[in-house]
């Protein structure tokens, strides 16, 4: 019996993937076990950017080990298609005040075009009465970026 193996996507192809999708899973290095999560992201066409809450289990996590495997996927409720990509990289603060508030007008604006449930803000730190804007105005979130991505798995069916 032979196995049949899913095929690679070309960078193209996964590309595509992440810009159309704007939720992953970020797994952690935790002290036994992995940490996963799920995140919001933008991708800027060089970057994934994540926004992140100034609390909680990740950002201890995230300050005693950077390195992560984030994970995007797309799949038809039937498993019919799917595709999936992984990177492996390391999570960056951006401390610039100009690229902070450039990705978080990103964040403000795939919100609003995507017409995302108000209840989003709450995951972000904020009321979900609060208009996407106020990620902006208000410091309530750190900004990640992955780089340093050392290895891309992208496979699809079909």
């Amino acid at each position: 019996m032979e196995i049949v193996k899913i095929p690679r996507m070309k960078k193209q192809e996964y590309d595509r993937v992440i810009k159309e999708n704007h939720v992953c899973r970020i797994a952690f290095h935790g002290s036994e076990y992995p940490y996963i999560a799920p995140f919001m992201y933008v991708f800027d066409g060089r970057y994934i950017n994540f926004l992140s809450t100034k609390y909680g289990k990740k950002i201890g996590l995230f300050k005693s080990e950077p390195s992560v495997a984030v994970e995007i996927e797309r799949y038809a409720p039937d498993l019919s298609a799917y595709t999936f990509v992984t990177l492996q990289g390391r999570l960056e603060e951006v401390a610039d005040q100009k690229t902070k508030r450039t990705i978080k007008e990103s964040f403000a604006t795939m919100i609003k075009e995507r017409a995302l449930s108000a209840n989003i803000m709450a995951a972000l730190g904020h009321d979900p009465k609060d208009p996407p804007d106020a990620l902006v105005r208000e410091d309530r979130t750190m900004v990640w970026r992955l780089t340093n991505v050392r290895e891309i798995v992208a496979l699809k069916n079909p």
